[in-house]
């Protein structure tokens, strides 16, 4: 559905939605997918009444990057709706999640840059990461891409844990180990991240994933520049 909502396709995202069962439907991840879809619409309120349940904690999300997502959401939605307050708060909390695995994909899956201003004006304890965020939405280029373009909202839950453990010397199989996966399953999320990314091995997946904020930049990058 979020993909389908990136794509400006809202209408076959309702087609999705209304093939979907209840239990379905009252699944955390679906009702992020939701708010995304009722926010293209320009239907702020009921993207709010859609992310509740996720954040109270009564519709769990399997990833702390899904939370931050919602609450990021949640901030655009409450913004929309004449709130600066709300939104500030539920803005700061999506960067509380989302500082200490430095994913930083939600914030240009749903560029706020306004509200992300905003913020680093009003006083944040993430003034960093938002000067990041901000970086890689200002040089962003306009217009189609010159090649193919990875989907980004494609990667799903399972590779993106997979894809954090990348930058490690583990092999799929302790990668595996960690996870409690079986290596077979690791080393097909493995594939399945090297295709989405266009990358066709692990040290051109990370950097790939470092350049979409989907990885921290490299911490060797930044003691070389502060050392330089």
């Amino acid at each position: 559905m979020q993909t389908l909502v990136h794509l400006g396709e809202t209408d076959r995202a309702e087609q999705v939605l209304a093939g979907l069962g209840d239990q379905d439907r009252d699944l955390g991840v679906m009702r992020i997918s939701l708010a995304a879809l009722r926010l293209a619409q320009d239907n702020a309120r009921q993207a709010t009444a859609a992310l509740a349940p996720v954040l109270d904690g009564s519709a769990p999300v399997p990833w702390q990057g899904r939370l931050a997502q919602a609450f990021l959401l949640e901030a655009i939605a409450r913004d929309a709706l004449g709130d600066p307050a709300a939104a500030g708060r539920a803005l700061e909390r999506a960067l509380d999640l989302a500082e200490p695995d430095g994913v930083l994909i939600m914030f240009l899956l749903h560029p706020a840059p306004g509200l992300l201003q905003r913020q680093a004006r009003h006083g944040t304890a993430h003034a960093s990461l938002i000067a990041d965020i901000l970086s890689l939405l200002a040089g962003r280029k306009p217009g189609p891409p010159a090649g193919p373009r990875p989907p980004l909202g494609a990667l799903s839950d399972s590779e993106v844990r997979v894809l954090r453990y990348l930058p490690t010397n583990l092999s799929a199989r302790q990668i595996a180990g960690e996870l409690y996966l079986s290596h077979h399953t690791v080393r097909t999320h493995i594939r399945h991240v090297y295709v989405k990314l266009g990358a066709h091995n692990r040290a051109e997946a990370v950097a790939r994933a470092r350049a979409l904020g989907l990885l921290a930049p490299s911490p060797l990058r930044g003691r070389a520049a502060v050392g330089g």
